[in-house]
């Protein structure tokens, strides 16, 4: 526990007639004129580096690209592969494991050692496997590396201990899975062929062994090639040669006869006892034609051959389609006996497996489901029905169902939204699915004691927005808000938004949730926002629209008439806000500009419960341009009002009243002039870059010494005064900042002739505009700064004047023309607008793209009738801050330096009815800096982070009081002020893939971890933290990654995990009667170890294939090598019954040494008696 006190001089008085706030940092900030009144901050900063720790927790969605699948049809749990070299290893709800291979090399194929707690996987690097799933956390225990040889095919028989593994040359070589080590047994592709054939047969794309006699091995190669091979004898059984390659065999139960699925969609079925050709030949899918020959057919890819007591046995497989239509959708067919039943998929087949009651090869098979891999979906279709119906999967595997564009975290939530959100979200779940439970239902799974309500919420390209239940690691879909629905339907060619955003026009770019009064607030790509309230009842309701331009100048002004035309704001009306002509209004492009990118429905709708939309803001396109993409968003139910900005400028809107408060462009919030006014610019015909492109150029910035001192040279000419007199003098020197009283209101109470400001002008005005003596040159100069330009520094006031002059030449418009400032960060909350407030007031937080700080003071009428009439004021910026980079978060402590959160408005639904006796009002709880502490009533602390510094401000003098320069040859990508371990930090997460942690209020560092680099905007759009010490990301299109930066969360990690093995007795095989084994053979006394153990078959080629060692360790290894053969394992589940046995032959072999004992002591005794005897004395 540290201490960090810092006198600071001058907190509670300022000069009238001082600077708004310095820039800079150094001593001269917050520096007032008057006597000093000295104040001690006490802080006691809890947080240590031993608090922070990283580490993934658990991965949500379905496994992207996946190309291999498996199945424990003991243990019932599922594992997937994918392309990346991630196995994903599914079992009941709450049992979701992902493992990733070192390499990153694609999975080809996985083997579960059934029941036995491993699994081997089969990599493209042509690297072998064994995982340990006995550990909540998955290891690798062995790795056997190929040198010579691609591998293409294992298979690894039940209850076995040696795996076989077939490669590219057609050879198949045996590894021992306990040693992990190649036995000296090699079935070479020569030996296993004739000797005559003059071809090599391919790859092997097959092994199985026999279920009559498993010292027969069958090899299937690719070019339609299948040998039987003895394993005793060393030799092949039967040979066949078939013209069309083999994609995959089939066994019947019995071992007599087996199936191929071939290249030209044929099933060919053999028997065992005559091999020269098939004895069926069948095309499911291909038709005669006229002239009596077969369609051709796709090659039918998989095959499975299962057989079943009550019924016809099921042949499966997948391909096999005709070549006539174009565009099929692909198949999975079913054939249960003459019915051919066709499932068409909404994607291609990866992989199939039908999951059976028996892990006996020799058994009948009794299949109860077929799991379908699909490249985007997973499927599990129930054979036990014979309309083969789906079953509902339990998995989050539909994250993607949309392509995600956007995601929000939020920890601790109430405990009532997610309960009330399901059921709503309940009534709109499909039907139809299969009765029976999920058949993957293994593994062992307990919420953890360390839980709390969690939800995830992920905006989607075709503007859907969804809510997920994240509680206890799980994600569970909870509620679907579908946003296209407040506008009409696009009809093909028409519209703005067919012009502007042809594939996605309501792909949502970010969203605000407050849960506590449950109010969400969307943004689409199509620069409109939508504000939803949540009812539980369904209501008939009319959506708002309001429809404004935001916009900078896009010509100079020259004549009274066009200045009049231009105006920055636009007069709003609940239905159809009134818009000023824009120049060329006459023409077909200005007509254009009246016209919003999608139409909201103007009539009354029916809403079900759940998210129902209040009003749509939509910006309009300035002179045949597009509206610039939002770039922020701020909502506040306590205050009842929206804010948002873009590289254009800032709007504030109060959704209460439905009115728009403030419309200005970024430009005109710097100076104590009025929000109606505008600017002169020079001209943009550009078109401007989207958020994506400005955020990445934004972002790399840099600051040399030499540009530095420009930098301080302009800031020093943007000290404003917060002095009203001085702001009077300001305006009566400007010939057009003379109106409306120095502040915006609203414009239902002043309304403006067709939303013209009142501006006097005569015919020199508008040029005297281009500089006057109370306009700050601030933009331009940081225009300047950012584009790091060389330009003069001058040092009086006559020169600043004459060299901003020189900067509005073409030179420095062709850069302000590339550099826009945007408005990147928003927060509503209570705070000082100006240094001489004694208490707080509402106000806004405002970032930018070029690092400045502005804070907007606000005047909300408290009474609910008040605030439902009259209008809420704002007041002019009163701070101005500079950091380094592009303000990215805000953040306010008490002077204690606990969290201060933003007022709220408890929930209430908008549509329940009227009680007469207790009418309905707002509950509002504030979280003011003024009650949560009363020794520091005076002030708080505001946290300020941009992409490269981090600041601590005291709040009403505007001090800063702590700096931090958080990366040089990065930047910060997202930053937010969270709760961890009872105390807060700052969280940042860079570019170079660093996550870091600054204590606060010292913004001394905690952890800096080099995690995960941004390989791809994806994780830059998607990154976010939350309180806990939680974050997450989209770490592929479809799967979303959770991470915890907390060393309590890692510590308790294992505990929320589930377990993937459970001890379960291995089902005993069906006594096959005397004759059947006799006359069917012996299977169970083939010994491999006597084939392929080092006794008998010798070492394999150490340059053939290299044993490396896992990373699972000792204990791993002995728990994985005690548990590969079948009996060890029945043995350790049968551990304490045998302990109970060995107790009590323990207790008997004490009393039976007890009872010889005595025997031998009375036997002693009687020969003593006895040995002086003489024989006839007896």
């Amino acid at each position: 526990m540290k201490k960090f006190r810092k006198v600071l001089d001058g907190l509670t008085t300022s000069s009238p007639g001082g600077t708004i706030g310095s820039p800079s940092c150094g001593s001269a900030a917050g520096t007032p004129t008057a006597a000093p009144t000295p104040r001690e901050i006490d802080v006691q900063e809890t947080l240590v580096s031993e608090n922070f720790q990283l580490c993934k927790t658990v991965r949500h969605g379905f496994p992207y690209q996946p190309s291999a699948l498996a199945f424990d049809p003991v243990q019932k749990i599922l594992a997937i592969g994918s392309r990346s070299g991630g196995v994903r290893i599914l079992g009941r709800p709450g049992v979701d494991c992902y493992c990733q291979h070192e390499s990153g090399a694609a999975v080809l194929q996985l083997q579960f050692l059934i029941n036995e707690g491993a699994l081997v996987t089969a990599c493209a690097d042509d690297t072998l496997h064994l995982w340990n799933l006995r550990q909540r956390r998955p290891a690798v225990l062995h790795s056997l590396k190929f040198n010579r040889e691609r591998i293409t095919f294992c298979h690894l028989p039940f209850q076995s201990k040696w795996l076989y593994v077939g490669t590219e040359r057609g050879n198949t070589h045996i590894v021992n899975i306990e040693s992990f080590v190649l036995s000296g047994y090699v079935i070479m592709w020569n030996k296993a062929i004739e000797l005559s054939t003059k071809t090599h047969p391919g790859p092997v794309v097959h092994l199985s062994d026999s279920p009559k006699d498993e010292g027969k091995l069958l090899i299937g190669f690719e070019s339609g090639t299948v040998v039987q091979w003895d394993l005793r004898a060393k030799k092949a059984d039967f040979r066949i040669y078939y013209d069309e390659a083999i994609h995959s065999v089939g066994w019947h139960h019995e071992g007599k006869q087996f199936m191929c699925s071939h290249s030209d969609g044929s099933l060919t079925m053999w028997n065992l006892r005559n091999t020269t050709k098939p004895f069926q030949v069948t095309f499911p899918h291909g038709k005669i034609q006229k002239d009596g020959k077969k369609e051709s057919c796709k090659p039918i890819l998989k095959v499975e051959y299962k057989t079943s007591r009550n019924s016809e046995p099921f042949v499966i497989f997948s391909g096999g389609l005709s070549y006539d239509k174009a565009g099929r959708r692909p198949t999975l067919t079913i054939m249960h006996g003459k019915a051919i039943t066709v499932l068409e998929m909404d994607y291609p087949i990866v992989e199939f497996m039908a999951l059976c009651e028996t892990p006996y090869n020799n058994e009948v098979q009794e299949p109860y489901a077929v799991v379908v891999l699909l490249e985007k979906d997973l499927i599990v279709v129930d054979l036990t029905q014979s309309n083969f119906p789906v079953f509902e999967n339990p998995y989050p595997m539909d994250v993607h169902e949309s392509p995600v564009t956007c995601t929000a975290y939020f920890a601790d939530c109430p405990p009532d939204i997610i309960p009330i959100l399901y059921s709503i979200g309940a009534k709109h779940k499909k039907t139809g699915y299969s009765q029976k439970e999920w058949p993957v239902a293994g593994g062992t799974w307990t919420i953890g004691a360390h839980t709390y309500p969690e939800i995830i919420i992920t905006g989607h390209a075709d503007g859907a927005v969804k809510f997920w239940d994240a509680s206890a690691i799980t994600l569970q879909m909870l509620y679907k808000l579908k946003t296209s629905k407040v506008f009409e339907k696009i009809k093909p060619g028409e519209g703005r938004a067919a012009e502007l955003v042809e594939e996605d026009p309501f792909a949502i770019q970010m969203v605000s949730w407050c849960p506590q009064s449950r109010i969400f607030c969307v943004v689409g790509i199509s620069a409109h926002i939508i504000l939803y309230r949540f009812s539980k009842y369904d209501a008939n309701t009319q959506i708002v629209s309001l429809e404004m331009r935001l916009q900078c100048e896009s010509e100079d002004i020259i004549s009274p008439s066009e200045t009049e035309n231009n105006p920055c704001f636009s007069e709003p009306s609940s239905k159809s806000p009134q818009h000023p002509a824009s120049p060329g209004s006459g023409t077909p492009e200005g007509h254009k500009d009246s016209i919003p990118c999608l139409k909201v429905k103007d009539r009354v709708v029916r809403v079900p419960p759940g998210y129902q939309a209040e009003l749509v803001i939509q910006l309009l396109s300035v002179d045949g341009e597009p509206p610039q993409q939002i770039t922020s968003l701020d909502i506040n139910s306590a205050y009842g009002l929206l804010a948002f900005g873009n590289c254009n400028g800032l709007a504030v809107v109060d959704y209460l009243q439905k009115t728009i408060l403030l419309c200005v462009s970024t430009l005109d919030l710097y100076g104590a002039t009025d929000p109606y006014q505008r600017l002169t610019r020079s001209p943009r015909r550009n078109r401007q870059s989207t958020s994506d492109q400005f955020c990445m150029r934004g972002l790399s910035n840099f600051y040399s010494d030499s540009k530095k001192r420009i930098r301080t040279s302009y800031q020093s000419l943007t000290e404003l005064s917060d002095n009203q007199q001085s702001i009077d003098m300001e305006r009566s020197k400007s010939p057009t900042s003379d109106h409306v009283n120095g502040h915006c209101t609203s414009p239902t109470s002043q309304p403006c002739s067709a939303g013209k400001p009142r501006i006097p002008m005569g015919p020199e005005g508008p040029r005297l505009t281009r500089r006057g003596p109370g306009r700050p040159p601030f933009r331009k100069a940081q225009s300047a700064a950012c584009m790091e330009i060389s330009l003069p520094v001058s040092h009086t006031e006559e020169s600043r004047e004459n060299s901003f002059s020189r900067s509005r030449s073409s030179s420095v418009s062709s850069i302000d023309r590339d550099t826009k400032e945007a408005i990147t960060t928003l927060q509503f909350g209570e705070s000082f607008g100006r240094k001489t407030d004694v208490l707080p007031t509402p106000c806004l937080w405002v970032g930018t793209s070029l690092g400045v700080v502005l804070l907007i003071p606000m005047s909300i009428p408290t009474e609910e009738e008040e605030r439902m009439e009259e209008s809420v004021t704002i007041g002019p910026s009163g701070a101005v801050q500079m950091l380094k980079g592009s303000i990215l978060s805000f953040g306010f402590l008490d002077c204690m330096g606990a969290l201060i959160q933003s007022p709220c408005e408890i929930w209430r639904d908008p549509h329940a009815p009227e009680d007469p006796d207790r009418p309905r009002r707002r509950k509002l709880v504030n979280f003011s800096p003024s009650s949560s502490q009363d020794t520091c009533s005076e002030g708080h602390l505001t946290v300020v982070c941009s992409e490269r510094q981090a600041k601590v401000f005291l709040m009403p003098s505007q001090s800063c009081l702590f700096v931090h320069n958080i990366t040089e040859s990065s930047f910060v990508l997202r930053a937010d002020v969270v709760s961890v371990c009872n105390s807060v930090c700052l969280a940042c997460f860079c570019a170079n893939g660093h996550v870091m942690t600054l204590s606060l209020p010292s913004l001394r560092p905690l952890m800096d971890v080099s995690y995960l680099p941004m390989t791809d905007m994806r994780i830059a759009r998607t990154f976010c933290f939350t309180n806990g010490g939680q974050a997450l990301y989209l770490s592929s299109p479809t799967e979303i990654q959770r991470i915890t930066y907390s060393q309590e969360m890692c510590d308790n990690l294992q505990d929320m995990l589930g377990e993937l093995f459970t001890p379960i007795e291995t089902p005993e095989a069906q006594n096959r009667g005397f004759l059947k084994g006799f006359f069917g053979g012996n299977s169970h006394t083939f010994d491999r170890e006597e084939l392929f153990g080092e006794a008998a078959a010798g070492k394999g080629s150490r340059s053939l294939a290299q044993h490396i060692p896992g990373q699972g360790g000792v204990e791993g290894m002995k728990v994985a090598a005690s548990g590969v053969v079948g009996d060890l394992a029945r043995a350790r589940i049968a551990l304490d019954e045998r302990g109970q046995r060995l107790g009590e032959l323990e207790e008997r072999t004490a009393l039976m040494m007890t009872s010889a004992e005595s025997f031998s002591k009375h036997a002693h005794e009687l020969m003593l008696k006895c040995k002086d005897k003489k024989w006839y004395q007896f």
